[in-house]
């Protein structure tokens, strides 16, 4: 995936970069799209309680932009 302005760096974001270990090796960065499919599919294994505070704004930019308003987890 090319890097832009519109894609999310996996190396800053902990948790996501964990619920993405079957793209390790293959891609750096995800589309705001599949990032928050990912949150919303694998939510199971998310720890909201230790998830960094920028890492937290990134998922509620998310959930406001790609989900609406609405993370279905």
């Amino acid at each position: 995936m090319a890097k832009d302005t519109q894609t999310i760096p996996l190396a800053e974001y902990p948790q996501l970069r964990q619920l993405a270990w079957h793209l390790a090796g293959q891609v750096t960065h995800l589309s705001p799209e599949d990032a928050f499919a990912l949150y919303e599919r694998q939510w199971r294994h998310v720890d909201a309680a230790t998830m960094s505070a920028h890492e937290a704004a990134l998922l509620a930019a998310l959930t406001a932009s790609v989900g609406k308003g609405v993370l279905l987890v």
